[in-house]
Formats: C-alpha cells, sequence, structure tokens
C-alpha cells in the first residue's frame, strides 16, 4: 500500500463533503451529525469531524476515516475508494490496480444490459416510428427518451431470446429471470422502460402497450435473484445527488411519475413501484434526506397508501410532509394537466403527515350524528397525543373546541388522560450487550485515545515503557510508536490508512474512539493512569511469582520468590 499517496489524497478531501453526499448531515457545534447507515438508527447517532477528518458511531461503534466509510458504504476495496477520492480531487492513481470483481449474478447483468441495447435499438430503428410518435404524445422527448433508455420491444419476433441465446444464455436461465417465458421473449411489442437497482444496473424491466390492443396495460418483470421490488427504488441511483442539493427527496408511487417530474426539471424523486414501503426501502429513504415529501396517487388508494406509509416513516424516527394532488391525479397527469409551477407550488406547501392525517379523520363522518361526532373528536384527540409538540396539541383543541362548542378543559382532561397513559406504558429498551471492563482495561484504553490525540503522550508511554496486557493492545501501542516515529506526529484519519489491513487493531481503534473521553490531558493526570497501568503490571508479576512458589520445592527458593513478592507488593523495586 502507498501509504504517502494515500495520505495527500486523503489529505485534500474533506471527509464532511464525502459522507454528505451520501447521508445527511447537520451541524451541531464543531461537528456533523446524521443517521448512521451501518445500522438501523432512527436518531442521528453518526458524529463525523471536520477537523479531525473522522467519523464514528456513538451507538454501533462505527468509526474510521474517508476511505474506511466509503468501503464499508459503497461496499468496495481500499484501492477502490483510493481510485474514486484521486479522480475526485484530481491525484494521479495510475499506479494503483484494481483486479475486475466479479459475482455470481454478473451473467445475469450482462443479459439485462444486452437487453436494454438491443430494446433501444429498436425504438431507434425503422420499427419504432409508431411507439416515437405515441411518447411524443405523451410530451416526452428525445432528450428524456435519452435519460431514461427507453426502449421498444417488437411483436411476436423472438428475436431477443435469439441474441440472447447466440452469446450462450440458456433458455431455463431466460425463463428464471424474467427476460423470457417459455421459450420465448416475454414482452412484444411494448415500450420498454428500464428498472435499475440502486447501484444504477439494469435489473427489470416495465412494458407498455401504446397501441389500441386491450390488453395489460404494463407487464412488469417479476421477482428474480437481481430483482426484488421490497429492496429497490427506481431513479434512486440518480436522484442521490439532486436530494442532496436540493435537501429533500419527494417519494413517488410509479416511474412514470418520476420521469414526467424529470421533464419539468424536478429530479430529486423516486418511486416505490408499489404501495407498501419495506424496511430495507425505509433505510434507503434515510440515506437521502431528512425531509421527505410523499407525493402518491390522488385517488382512494393513493390516499391509503400515504397514510400507510406515512405512519411507517414516522414510526422510524423520520418526519415527512405530503402532497395531496386533486382530482383524484397521480403527479404526471397533474404535471400534464397543470404545468410545473402549480406542481411546485404543492410540493412547496406540502402538509405535515399528522395535519394530513388529522384533515382524513374527517372523511365520511357524519356530523348530524352525535356519536359519529363524538368518535370522531376521540380519534383526533388520540392522533393529536402522539405529537411531541405541546403548542401544536394546544392548537388542535383549541380549534375542537371552537368548531365544536365543546370546553377547552373537557378536552384537555382527555388529552391528560392519554399522555398519562402513555408515560405509564412500559417501554422495553433493547439492552446492549456490554462487556464490563476492569479499571486496568480503562486506563489502558485511554491511555492509547490519549496517544492518538496527543503527540507529547505518545513520547511518555515511549519513555515509561509501560507493558500493555493484550497482545491487540500491544500491537497498537507498536503501531502508534511506528507512526509517529516515521511522520513525527500523529493524524487519527492517516493512522487509520495505515491500519487499514489490520482488522484486529482496527476493532480496538473503533470501540475505543467511540468513548467519550476527554480529548487533553496534563502530564499530572497522566501519571495517574501510568500509576494504575503499573500496578497492573505488578499484580501480574506477582501473580506469576505465586505461581512457580507454588511449583518450587527447594526451601532456599521458595524464601527468594516470597521476597520478590513482598518487595513488589511494598513497591521496592
Amino acid at each position: 500500500m502507498n501509504h504517502d499517496l494515500a495520505n495527500e489524497i486523503r489529505s485534500k478531501v474533506d471527509i464532511v463533503d464525502i459522507i454528505g453526499e451520501r447521508i445527511p448531515l447537520v451541524a451541531k457545534g464543531k461537528n456533523f451529525f446524521g443517521v448512521c447507515p451501518f445500522h438501523d438508527d432512527t436518531n442521528p447517532s453518526m458524529s463525523v469531524s471536520r477537523e479531525k477528518q473522522i467519523y464514528t458511531c456513538f451507538s454501533c461503534h462505527a468509526t474510521g476515516n474517508v476511505f474506511t466509510f466509503l468501503m464499508n458504504y459503497e461496499h468496495i476495496d481500499f484501492k477502490e475508494a483510493l481510485k474514486y477520492l484521486g479522480d475526485k480531487v484530481g491525484v494521479d492513481t495510475g499506479s494503483v490496480k484494481i483486479a475486475k470483481k466479479s459475482t455470481k449474478f454478473d451473467n445475469l447483468y450482462d443479459a439485462y444490459k444486452l437487453s436494454l441495447k438491443y430494446y433501444q435499438n429498436n425504438l431507434h430503428s425503422n420499427y419504432g416510428h409508431q411507439a416515437k410518435k405515441y411518447l411524443a404524445s405523451r410530451n416526452i422527448d428525445e432528450a428524456t427518451i435519452k435519460e431514461f433508455e427507453i426502449g421498444l420491444s417488437l411483436d411476436k419476433r423472438d428475436d431477443l431470446t435469439k441474441l440472447l441465446t447466440s452469446k450462450d444464455y440458456d433458455l431455463a436461465t431466460l425463463n428464471r429471470i424474467g427476460l423470457t417465458s417459455d421459450n420465448h421473449d416475454i414482452y412484444n411489442n411494448r415500450i420498454m422502460f428500464p428498472l435499475y437497482d440502486i447501484n444504477g444496473r439494469v435489473v427489470g424491466f416495465s412494458g407498455r402497450r401504446y397501441d389500441d390492443i386491450k390488453d395489460n396495460k404494463y407487464v412488469n418483470t417479476k421477482e428474480t435473484p437481481i430483482f426484488k421490488k421490497g429492496e429497490m427504488l427506481y431513479h434512486y441511483h440518480i436522484a442521490r445527488e439532486e436530494c442532496r442539493i436540493k435537501k429533500s427527496v419527494i417519494v413517488m408511487e410509479g416511474f412514470m411519475d418520476v420521469i414526467r417530474a424529470s421533464t419539468i426539471g424536478i429530479k430529486n424523486t423516486i418511486a416505490l413501484m408499489g404501495t407498501a414501503l419495506t424496511k430495507e426501502q425505509i433505510n434507503l429513504i434515510k440515506r437521502l434526506s431528512n425531509n421527505i415529501i410523499l407525493c402518491l396517487d390522488g385517488d382512494a388508494p393513493g390516499v391509503n397508501a400515504a397514510l400507510n406509509n406515512g405512519e411507517l416513516l414516522l414510526n422510524s424516527g423520520i418526519e415527512v410532509k405530503v402532497v395531496e394532488l386533486p382530482d383524484n391525479d397521480d403527479p404526471d397527469s397533474f404535471i400534464l394537466k397543470h404545468g410545473k409551477e402549480r406542481f411546485e407550488g404543492l410540493i412547496n406547501n406540502a402538509q405535515n403527515y399528522s395535519d394530513f392525517k388529522l384533515n382524513k379523520l374527517r372523511d365520511n363522518v357524519n356530523f348530524k350524528s352525535d356519536e359519529e361526532k363524538a368518535n370522531y373528536i376521540n380519534r383526533v384527540i388520540e392522533e393529536t397525543a402522539k405529537l411531541d409538540d405541546a403548542i401544536r396539541r394546544e392548537v388542535v383543541l383549541k380549534r375542537l373546541a371552537k368548531e365544536f362548542d365543546i370546553g377547552y378543559n373537557t378536552l384537555e382532561m382527555r388529552m391528560n388522560s392519554l399522555l398519562k397513559n402513555e408515560e405509564k406504558k412500559e417501554v422495553i429498551i433493547p439492552k446492549k450487550t456490554i462487556t464490563k471492563k476492569d479499571k486496568y482495561t480503562k486506563a489502558f484504553e485511554q491511555i492509547i485515545y490519549f496517544m492518538l490525540n496527543n503527540d507529547w503522550v505518545i513520547e511518555k508511554v515511549m519513555e515509561e515503557r509501560l507493558i500493555f496486557p493484550t497482545t491487540v493492545m500491544r500491537n497498537t501501542c507498536n503501531e502508534i510508536k511506528h507512526y509517529y516515529s516515521s511522520y513525527g506526529n500523529i493524524n487519527v484519519a492517516d493512522f487509520y490508512t495505515s491500519i487499514q489491513d489490520k482488522e484486529d487493531i482496527m476493532l480496538l481503534i473503533n470501540g475505543i474512539l467511540a468513548e467519550e473521553y476527554n480529548e487533553t490531558i496534563d502530564e499530572m493526570e497522566l501519571r495517574e493512569y501510568f500509576k494504575v497501568a503499573k500496578e497492573y503490571a505488578t499484580k501480574e508479576e506477582i501473580k506469576r511469582l505465586t505461581g512457580l512458589m507454588k511449583k518450587e520445592v527447594d526451601p532456599l527458593e521458595q524464601a527468594k520468590i516470597v521476597e520478590k513478592i513482598r518487595k513488589l507488593r511494598l513497591g521496592d523495586k
């Protein structure tokens, strides 16, 4: 590993920018905080230090520099992270050779890539005139066709099947991955919209009829080893950067909604390709932005989807807003009817999910019925009790009191009883498995922590010749000393690079840096830690001598060992 090249690249990169491109970060004090992508996080528990150029999750203890973040986040190796960042900051990484990776699904991705080119060629051939005419009638121009790689399947020709089998793909595989059915082309005479995984690889298609034949409007790829609806979000790979710039993500229902929004310059959009959010999709959405806007269809199923998905997002610790489209429109049809300005107005004035939900409670309520009216008021109070904001709770209660001519105190008493019941509910928080550390382990770990943050502490440890209790601690101490001897100072971000291939040391450092120790220490305080460390050495030596004495049969030798133990206990060297 070329440490000098790695350090040069690392010094030219700001970790806050790199992590901020992938997860939303908020500045608090001198550090930045975000939802940790390495565990199921609901509250921002990852801290990113611009000063130290490292990140630390105080919950799962994921820690490291910009290289380790990219490696773990993008699932790439060190050389790939080095090359990516080198290209980003203009440092020549020609000397870094990356071996081509292969996976068991490479041939499946290749089959879809070849199919995509085949469909695209069809659309731009003589066979594609009618399909292009239809797309133009739907206000999808050449630029949009190119951006979303739209293609065309031909009518009952089996050309794709022939093409793929000529490339040594067997029919069983093609049937299994949804490119053929019963050994024939599955898509016939349809406009083909490629579906991508979160890394931008084509893993499926949605084929749409564009003629007058009454057939299934859309035919979608079935679930396959590389196409799992619950683990993908349409347009995710493109929206990622746009969401960072716009500081928001708009969640839509179908890919045509996303394509339509893109034609008017709105690209911070993703589509669910269904209506029910999965846990995997929620975690992916968290990575895009803290500002999430649901813009689903305006019909009854779309409203229900907004209610259900909004609840799922809220329960995952995400504040969400909702756009309610009128006249049963979906984003595609609304934009076609009303244009960019009206649509942007709806997005900019999206309502809080809780307000949306309260408004929906009014639907189908017969307010002339005292029973239905009372049920409605109780449901509103129950939903309002879930709000953390006391002011918003009071606003809702006052509005209810005025609208239904009910005493505010009556409503408040009902609210307070619900709040008290919530407080009484036993909240079971899963306990973390915490390994109890004795005072010696704590002392040695803190000494390592101070070594990583203070050059002068390294020199003092070298002078004292401390003996660390475990092999990994001793190796860590030696690595720090070696780094300091090589560079004349300690830089945690670059030190991480130097131990990239030493997993046991990385794990120890991660755990130590995730502890909230004071970074600065004076010499008098350090002496106290050294005192505990030496006490450990003495204790271990007494244990060793006691074992020797038990094995010794010569009384004179036993007496010598007893004297050594006595002197150690008295502190007489």
